[in-house]
């Protein structure tokens, strides 16, 4: 493949340090976290001192101060071995580290930053509601002020990493304002009397990781807890989504690029009519338009990169952001499906991991806005242009 990253020797060292730990320590136990549909936690630590889980922790408060370009390498190189285990690159930085770092006070910061960036704390991120997916607007949780408190009621549900979080960046609506207005953010500890932990449903992929159920009854935060003024959550949450998009874009390389890896390994050694089935022009041709499609997105992901960390507040990095991560994950479905089709009756059972890869290519189109939301964000952007 093209090293995206030659310009930067630093990036070089970087990935390769990543990549020499997936190889170790996640390549191998892979297929047995999808299997069991369950990550060991003695992961968290060796993703933490790596500088992984905090990995957009700013400098000043002792996290590695990263970049969204740093992020996406890492997130890229782990989901070529397991998507699953990829959610501990940056697990905080949509959840905790990059709210507060752009729009919390500086007590907050200094209150959370500093344990966040010891890379042993997880923490989750609460938007979506039983009908609440796509339609923000339509979050029903309230917040309601009581003296120096706000007390917290309602239900959350595919919440990524609630059984192992120990903060929740939950959004509640604080006013009943239409629309978007009147949606607050807080930080509530998991640990709050009223918070209970639901079941995590059974998914088609993304085994390894739960995605649970919460229920908040009668939770009492301080209002100090609140992040950004009251009622700006949902504009403060697509800022930081815009901000974290990219990594879905990197997540979705790294699977397609595991999937051509197993599907050029099959076809050097599967035989048909007393060859390998890789001398074969159609498979060939099915390579090459798979690779063809990776180092595109690829080449996008790290523009994108690039172009965010120079900018984050540039007024075009929603529609770039979401470009990516359409681009990317559509990308991913196609080509993890091509491989599945390169190994043909093969690729459809679970001795081998090219129907891991295609199940978990595929909530990289629903997942932190469906590509459809996508299409209509960089459709308006650019017709206000």
């Amino acid at each position: 493949m093209l090293d995206t990253t030659e310009y930067d020797e630093d990036l070089i060292m970087f990935r390769d340090t990543i990549r020499r730990m997936v190889e170790k320590d996640v390549a191998p136990i892979a297929a047995k976290i999808d299997q069991e549909d369950d990550m060991p936690h003695s992961l968290v630590p060796i993703f933490g001192d790596l500088g992984l889980i905090q990995i957009m922790v700013p400098e000043e408060y002792g996290g590695p101060g990263g970049t969204l370009t740093m992020a996406c390498i890492a997130k890229e190189e782990v989901s070529r071995a397991s998507f699953a285990v990829s959610h501990l690159v940056g697990a905080t930085s949509i959840a905790m580290a990059l709210p507060l770092t752009h729009y919390g006070t500086d007590a907050q910061r200094q209150k959370y930053l500093p344990e966040i960036a010891e890379g042993r704390t997880l923490t989750c991120i609460g938007l979506t509601e039983p009908q609440t997916g796509s339609d923000v607007s339509g979050i029903k949780t309230t917040a309601k002020r009581d003296g120096d408190d706000y007390v917290i009621n309602g239900q959350k549900v595919f919440i990524t990493k609630a059984d192992q979080a120990k903060y929740i960046l939950l959004f509640a609506r604080t006013s009943e304002g239409k629309g978007h207005d009147g949606i607050s953010s807080f930080i509530v500890p998991m640990d709050s009397p009223g918070v209970k932990i639901g079941g995590s449903p059974k998914k088609m992929g993304l085994r390894g990781i739960k995605n649970c159920d919460l229920f908040f009854e009668n939770v009492r935060v301080p209002a100090e807890n609140l992040v950004g003024e009251e009622g700006q959550g949902f504009k403060n949450a697509m800022g930081v989504l815009n901000l974290n998009r990219p990594t879905v874009g990197a997540a979705s390389v790294g699977i397609a690029q595991g999937a051509l890896d197993a599907a050029m390994a099959y076809a050097k050694e599967r035989e048909q009519f007393g060859q390998p089935i890789g001398n074969f022009q159609l498979v060939q041709a099915m390579l090459a338009d798979m690779a063809i499609q990776i180092e595109a997105a690829r080449a996008l992901l790290y523009k994108v990169a690039a172009f965010i960390d120079r900018d984050p507040t540039h007024p075009q990095v929603p529609m770039y952001s979401s470009m990516i991560k359409t681009f990317a994950s559509d990308m991913a479905m196609k080509v993890t499906t091509d491989a599945v089709q390169v190994f043909g009756g093969a690729g459809y059972l679970q001795d081998h991991p090219v129907e891991r890869y295609m199940r978990d290519a595929k909530v990289c189109q629903i997942y932190e806005g469906t590509n459809q939301i996508q299409r209509l964000i960089i459709a308006r952007a650019m017709l206000k242009g």
